[in-house]
């Protein structure tokens, strides 16, 4: 296994205020934990999978540290999981999570709720797989999940297709992520923790590629998994439509998450884009193949990606290649699926990544098919500022749904 470089701690510096107090330095691990069931080599898929959705394949202890020093372990029991999903094609595939339960008893009204966590952006080599960050306390998104410990929520984190397991990344696509982040749900249920009911409520969160991923998983929900008692969904900065925002990388700080973005179409299409690269591009993807978001955010930042290209063009003229093209268009969120439950959609007027109008148009078009929307503007300064400006109101909103409260919308702003 390779060496995972440092990641970033500026996302857990910022949500600190607002979830301190749902971690503790040394806390044991409880006693609930999941046995362990193979620990040969635990990233490895069977040749057979289990014949529904979010089947449990195995599971084993682990640990979850909000720290890189180990320092502050959360106070939660953590069980790793290999659970059966589905890609982009409706091909059965194995994905690997954690599944996080706090210590404390649930104090809220009714069953202790489940939401099933959607990471941003960790990489494309298996070792940025969030079940091991989480572990190695490099998790930079650890805080805002301790931040739902902290109010008693179980929490189940996916690693999406291609994350430790056999096979690239499938980055940003869209059903794919979707599956991925409600099936964690259903094998968290599933794992045969008494503190996990299945008549549970559920909600969906995320950020970034997470936004998207719980966009995805909120519009799939009625169709893939009505079982669930799904509450809503919060889903911020979503890359709703890939041409714009893949433009608004290429060249600057992120066109590590363009590359990631051509690998992961590649995978969820079927298509070698290997004829529009030249040596160099070739050679760029595969390193970047390997990679951790901060590992790639260095070593490609302002690149010039025209020299990777056989026409000299810039690597986001790929998004018009017809091929490429077909397949970019099936990852449009909003285009013609809506969530039947309330969806907290939060953007930055100042992201610099995921453009605002990203956010905008697709509450446009959620609300235009009647879904339950609420459009939450904020002025985080650039895409990080954004992530922690969105907290507070992530977290009441969250509250509310599983108290049973009424959900509030502003449609009539976009309509």
């Amino acid at each position: 296994m390779k060496r995972r470089p440092a990641r970033t701690l500026s996302a857990l510096v910022l949500a600190l205020a607002v979830t301190a107090g749902g971690v503790a330095a040394g806390a044991a691990p409880s006693a609930h934990a999941a046995p362990l069931l193979e620990s040969a080599d635990f990233y490895s898929p069977p040749s057979l999978l289990p014949p529904s959705n979010g089947d449990l394949i195995r599971s084993e202890p682990s640990v979850f540290y909000v720290d890189p020093l180990k320092v502050v372990k959360a106070k939660a029991s953590a069980t790793r999981i290999m659970y059966r999903s589905l890609n982009s094609a409706g091909v059965p595939v194995a994905v690997t999570g954690t599944v996080l339960v706090p210590d404390a008893p649930w104090l809220g009204s009714g069953l202790r709720p489940l939401v099933s966590y959607a990471v941003g952006t960790q990489g494309q080599g298996d070792q940025c797989a969030p079940s091991r960050a989480l572990a190695a306390g490099e998790e930079y998104e650890g805080v805002f999940i301790a931040g739902l410990l902290a109010r008693g929520y179980s929490v189940a984190v996916t690693d999406y297709e291609g994350l430790g397991t056999a096979g690239r990344h499938s980055y940003m696509a869209r059903a794919s992520q979707g599956h991925a982040v409600l099936d964690a749900a259903r094998a968290a249920q599933r794992l045969g923790d008494p503190r996990i009911s299945p008549n549970a409520p559920v909600a969906l969160a995320g950020y970034s590629q997470g936004g998207g991923a719980s966009a995805s998983a909120a519009e799939l929900a009625h169709s893939h998994a009505p079982e669930l008692k799904l509450k809503g969904a919060y889903a911020g900065a979503v890359p709703a439509d890939l041409p714009a925002v893949g433009r608004n990388l290429d060249g600057r700080l992120y066109t590590a998450f363009l590359l990631y973005a051509v690998s992961g179409m590649s995978v969820a299409g079927g298509i070698d884009v290997g004829p529009y690269l030249n040596a160099a591009g070739r050679a760029k993807i595969a390193a970047t193949d390997q990679e951790c978001t901060l590992q790639s955010i260095a070593s490609s930042g302002f690149l010039d990606t025209s020299r990777l290209t056989v026409s000299g063009q810039k690597m986001s003229s790929l998004l018009d290649v017809p091929a490429v093209k077909a397949v970019v268009a099936e990852q449009k969120i909003g285009n013609g699926r809506a969530p039947k439950v309330p969806v907290l959609l939060s953007h930055s007027l100042l992201d610099d990544v995921i453009p605002y109008d990203q956010g905008r148009q697709l509450t446009k078009r959620w609300c235009a098919a009647g879904a339950p929307v609420y459009f939450d503007t904020t002025a985080g300064a650039t895409h990080v500022g954004g992530y922690a400006a969105a907290i507070p109101q992530a977290f009441i909103f969250l509250e509310r749904r599983f108290a049973g409260a009424p959900a509030a919308g502003n449609c009539w702003l976009y309509r």
